[in-house]
């Protein structure tokens, strides 16, 4: 078994957890790891004292005697808004501890001087950047904040701005001490041993034959989407053991440099974490630096880049210049579209929260694939088996059946065969495959969400995540300032709290979902107004002039109605964000992911009720509750509801469904990427302008970043919105359009590089924060993926002619009682689902101006409609028939048959697969092993040295073990 330090025995709570071998290097070598004994050193010097509690003490001590208003200290340092301080384009040093700046008598090296990435000295490095305005009125806060900021050991330095002198930067700098004081406080993992890999033991034969197997590789191609290794850098964390830091074992971590040990991630974590825990003004919640920006104090605060992400120098032949560069060139280039992402790279520049949103998109993206080929392949078969389709070819060659206007008086008699390039299009989405396809993706949703689960399990192990809880979460502000007068202990921290009571939590839910109510009723409204705009838009686009919209008059109702209904989803979509903020600060959540969650939560109902309202009113109510001719029913008792096209209303389902997405897609990528850019380039515009190109270039790394765009104040919230409302229009109408998982993969494989290259070189860099998975958003994938299944159900039974041909097929058709359903059992089918209606029946406002006469030359008589109605002279006219009936109870048994056997295959996938892999299981427990073995051995070692020592001073022992 592996020996590791016996330093490490102190506390089970410290013992380390290694690592797993990274994704790609499992890929591409079979390795494990060399359970061999690691050499340690065994003199270690052990003693009884609990530092831990000792440190607890400490903490307590210096929260309580925290410097606030130090006269003396106030007196020696000097104010930090003194303009005497600050300089255009010079650095000052405003540090308490000089020494620590060790610039005396030495010249710091120019690079580090000219990139903009430390102080003046060139060797401390800048962690943090706060922004504010000389005319803020908000002085003695800022002093007072700052002054306890160096109190905590942090080291500043302050600098007017190059563009506006009334700006000042403060750039914050954590040495080493206050670096290792913090990561033991917040257990900030670290490397600390190297893993050791060896090969399985081959036979000689084996050898030969793996030689012939990589010599045929050879000659093949390598894989493209793979990253070039070389390019990458050897990160450290993937490839070492790693425990949280300890100053009192600080021997037992890999430190070839103090500078570097911590990342600038890490760093950058770090230094928030203080500032978040700082004063600025007497009084028990005036503390953090979230307060002070919201009261403006200061303008902004966040980490620097690392340089530019550009250079003259090609990346093969020169390398990276920094991490920014890097992942710009193997990750937000369009170059490397094709490529995978460098997570782990990601994970190390940007946090663990926006890792593993990319390392999301990028499994959701990579699902698509298949589902993709298999809508693909459905659609193709709709148009390889068109000429061979029975239903298309009698609606093209009906030249005699006359169909019945479909709107009032100015909607003309039409043949039916006018429609048959509409029965063609209809046959590519609505044929033989559409019911698989229908069960596929349901299938494919639940084996997305199941696989996922064991993705980000190994991601969480490969970024040692498994073990960290979140910490006990601070109250909101908000939440103080309106229950300070009520409060109680806190059951985990023993700490006095502001309480919200029970009552008026709850008369606040209530309120806030009538809101919800309220703001849904709304999207009705609009959906009802939409369906008036066609009611009388398909009259007077049949009494148009122009010829090719007067014989499309129901189509160009459709597309319109679409793009307008678009227009109010992105209208609408502003005002709903607005009253989810209102009503999420009307409940006054208690800690920000409480108020993240119920955000969240509003937001989506909102845009996914306004995103599908229209989408469902197309397919379960358009054409459905129209009566017939000569008993229309109406809106109002005035207009006369939409019917149908002859070909069925799947068409229109098709349209709103591509319309809406193409759309909707397009413009996010619009605002997501161009609305920065056009921001950015307009800044830069005005910095040209005044300053000239030399000056722009010579620009400090500080100021560059604050010219970009800062992250949205939701934080992520945007992107896993757009790829949660996308995945809906992926899943729930897809028996109707199954070119939603194409077009969705195109778009995630653009959104991928888009996001990228958002985060890289349009926005400041985020701070790198810790997450373990992808939080609410999980459930509401579960959610969709349910429902999915319900509406594809409907859309297959009612929607479509499926179960209408199925039951013609079996019951009336040719081969009425064979058992067979091919295309031949389909020959009368559209004679067979058309009704006959007398013309004398129309009503006088529905009566059409024509009388038909253009097709035989005499008034017509009959015309007919879509239904299973009797004819006219009839003993019961216009009665169902028995074959309705038999439709009806046919579309009912399918659905319910459909969503047992769906939810029925869901629930054993989900059983069938595990949420931890199997190798990623045993790895764990091997390790949980190897833990108790080093704990053992360590235990063995100090008995071992108890017992020398005592034989030293003469004492004997009897039962002595071992």
């Amino acid at each position: 078994p592996e020996s590791l330090l016996a330093g490490f025995s102190t506390t089970l709570s410290q013992t380390p957890s290694m690592s797993s071998i990274s994704s790609e290097g499992r890929e591409d070598l079979q390795v494990n790891r060399l359970e061999t004994q690691i050499w340690i050193k065994p003199d270690i010097q052990k003693t009884d004292v609990d530092f831990s509690e000792i440190l607890n003490a400490i903490q307590e001590i210096a929260k309580d005697v925290n410097i606030f208003f130090d006269e003396l200290e106030g007196v020696n340092s000097p104010s930090k808004d003194d303009d005497s301080l600050l300089h255009h384009g010079n650095l000052t040093c405003t540090s308490d501890d000089a020494s620590r700046l060790e610039v005396v008598g030495e010249e710091a090296p120019d690079k580090n001087k000219a990139n903009g990435l430390y102080f003046r000295d060139g060797k401390c490095r800048i962690d943090y950047i706060l922004v504010y305005r000389k005319s803020n009125p908000q002085t003695e806060k800022r002093e007072v904040f700052e002054r306890n900021i160096r109190a905590e050991g942090l080291q500043m330095e302050k600098e007017s701005s190059l563009t506006n002198s009334d700006i000042i930067f403060v750039k914050l700098h954590a040495p080493w001490e206050v670096l290792g004081k913090y990561a033991e406080l917040m257990n900030v993992r670290m490397p600390f041993r190297r893993k050791i890999y060896y090969l399985h033991r081959r036979y000689k034969f084996m050898n030969r034959i793996e030689k012939q197997i990589s010599r045929f590789r050879g000659w093949l191609p390598r894989k493209p989407m793979r990253l070039d290794k070389e390019t990458l850098p050897d990160l450290e964390e993937n490839d070492c053991y790693t425990a949280p830091f300890s100053q009192q074992r600080i021997h037992h971590f890999i430190i070839h440099n103090k500078d570097t040990f911590f990342n600038n991630a890490t760093r950058s974590r770090i230094v928030h974490h203080i500032l978040q825990r700082v004063k600025y003004e007497e009084g028990k919640n005036k503390i953090g630096l979230n307060r002070l920006l919201s009261n403006g104090s200061y303008e902004a605060a966040f980490p620097l880049h690392e340089g530019s992400y550009r250079s003259k120098n090609s990346i093969r032949t020169h390398g990276a210049e920094n991490h920014r560069h890097l992942l710009y060139e193997c990750w937000a280039s369009w170059g490397v579209w094709y490529k995978y992402q460098p997570l782990d790279l990601v994970r190390r520049y940007f946090g663990e929260k926006i890792g593993l949103y990319f390392a999301w998109l990028g499994w959701y993206t990579g699902m698509l694939f298949p589902a993709a080929f298999i809508g693909l392949f459905v659609f193709l078969y709709g148009v390889t088996t068109l000429n061979h389709c029975q239903v298309s070819k009698e609606v093209c060659q009906a030249t005699d059946i006359i169909m019945c206007p479909i709107c009032d008086k100015y909607c003309p008699f039409m043949r039916l065969s006018d429609s048959c390039v509409y029965a063609k299009v209809t046959h590519l989405f609505d044929n033989g495959a559409t019911v698989f396809f229908a069960v596929f993706m349901a299938v494919w949703a639940t084996v997305f969400l199941e696989f996922w689960k064991r993705r980000r399990a190994v991601i969480a192990y490969d970024w040692d995540l498994i073990d960290w809880e979140e910490e006990e979460e601070e109250i909101r502000p908000q939440f103080e300032a309106k229950y300070s007068k009520k409060e109680r202990m806190n059951p985990i921290s023993g700490k006095p709290e502001p309480y919200q009571a029970f009552a008026d939590k709850c008369s606040r839910l209530i309120v806030s979902a009538s809101g919800i109510f309220f703001m849904i009723c709304v999207v009705i409204a609009a959906v009802f107004g939409i369906v008036i705009y066609r009611v009388v838009t398909v009259s007077t686009f049949a009494a148009f002039k122009w010829a090719l919209i007067r014989n499309n008059s129901q189509v160009a109702t459709t597309g319109t109605a679409v793009c307008i209904n678009f227009c109010i989803i992105m209208l609408l979509n502003v005002l709903y964000e607005k009253v989810a903020l209102f009503l999420t600060n009307l409940e006054q959540p208690r800690t920000e992911s409480e108020w993240e969650n119920s955000f969240t939560l509003k937001m989506f109902l909102f845009q996914f009720v306004n995103l599908n309202s229209s989408t469902f009113y197309i397919a379960f109510f358009l054409g459905r509750f129209t009566g017939h001719p000569g008993a229309y029913l109406r809106l109002i008792n005035r207009w006369r509801l939409e019917e149908c096209h002859p070909s069925g209303c799947l068409i229109d389902l098709c349209m709103q469904m591509g319309i809406i997405m193409v759309l909707k897609q397009t413009w996010n990528n619009f605002m997501e990427l161009g609305y920065p850019l056009i921001q950015n380039w307009w800044t830069r515009r005005k910095l040209r302008q005044e300053y000239g190109t030399q000056r722009k270039t010579s620009f400090p790394q500080w100021e560059k970043d604050y010219n970009l765009q800062p992250m949205n104040a939701y934080g992520l919230f945007d992107e896993y919105l757009e790829m949660i409302l996308q995945f809906g229009f992926t899943t729930i109408f897809v028996a109707a359009f199954p070119l939603a998982p194409l077009l969705a993969l195109l778009n995630n494989i653009i959104e991928i590089r888009l996001d990228a290259y958002k985060f890289v070189t349009q926005w400041r860099r985020p701070l790198a924060s810790r997450a373990k998975d992808i939080g609410i958003w999980y459930g509401i994938l579960e959610g969709i993926g349910i429902l999915s299944v319900i509406t594809n159900a409907f859309v297959i039974a009612v929607t479509s002619d499926f179960i209408p041909r199925l039951v013609y097929a079996y019951k009336y058709g040719p081969c009425a009682g064979q058992g067979e359903a091919g295309q031949k059992c389909m020959v009368g089918y559209v004679n067979a689902s058309l009704s006959v209606f007398l013309v004398s029946d129309f009503e006088n406002r529905s009566e059409p101006t024509s009388n038909g006469s253009e097709f035989s030359g005499s008034p017509l008589k009959y015309c007919r409609y879509r239904d299973y109605r009797d004819p006219p002279h009839s003993p019961v006219p216009y009665g169902y028939t028995l074959q309705f009936w038999h439709v009806l109870a046919a579309r009912l048994a399918f659905i319910i048959v459909f969503e047992h056997l769906v939810f029925c295959i869901k629930h054993l996938i989900s059983y069938l697969i595990p949420d931890l892999p199997k190798d990623l299981r045993d790895r764990m427990r091997r390790e949980k092993y190897l833990i108790q073995e080093m704990m053992y051995e360590a235990e063995l070692e100090r008995l071992q040295k108890e017992r020398k020592e005592r034989k030293k001073n003469g004492k004997s022992y009897h039962n002595e073990w071992p």
